[in-house]
């Protein structure tokens, strides 16, 4: 008697392959979305380091504090493609406007993330300047406050250190 060999693939355990690749599609989409709209924030980020220089400087030398978008570094138009302006406050806080770029969610699309110059004890630095140096940026804060962005849109892709 001859015994028949099985050959391939049988219906259910084909199903089962189909079964577990759509469920790794369905976590890992998702995932890399995300990863990509936070790498793309990343630029909002970077956009305020040269203000969070020139504003460490001019503390860090005592000359005196200048105005409101006066510290050198700001930019009324567009700085990339995900950022649309940079200013400064009178105290050297920071706020970077995200673009209306289509391939960023539309939640966070005019977003503004604001970087606040600290001291060591955590509280705002305000001139004189000369005084008090900088220990930290506090990012995601609203300028004149220490509060991190745990309310808006924009907190779900910032870097960790801006979650608060």
């Amino acid at each position: 008697m001859k015994r028949t060999v099985q050959q391939g693939f049988t219906l259910i355990e084909l199903m089962i392959v189909v079964a577990i690749i759509g469920i790794l599609a369905a976590v890992a989409l998702p995932a890399y979305q995300t990863y990509t709209v936070k790498a793309k924030l990343s630029e909002v980020t970077l956009a305020a380091s040269s203000c969070r220089t020139t504003i460490s400087e001019v503390y860090q030398t005592g000359t005196s504090a200048p105005t409101a978008n006066g510290w050198g570094c700001e930019a009324s138009t567009s700085t990339s493609k995900y950022v649309a302006s940079v200013a400064t406050d009178v105290n050297g806080a920071v706020s970077v406007k995200v673009s209306n770029d289509p391939s960023l969610p539309s939640a966070i699309t005019g977003d503004i993330l604001t970087l606040v110059p600290a001291d060591s004890a955590g509280a705002n630095v305000k001139p004189p300047v000369g005084s008090v140096q900088i220990f930290k940026w506090v990012c995601g804060a609203t300028s004149g406050t220490l509060l991190p962005h745990t309310d808006s849109a924009l907190s779900k892709y910032l870097p960790g250190s801006c979650r608060g």
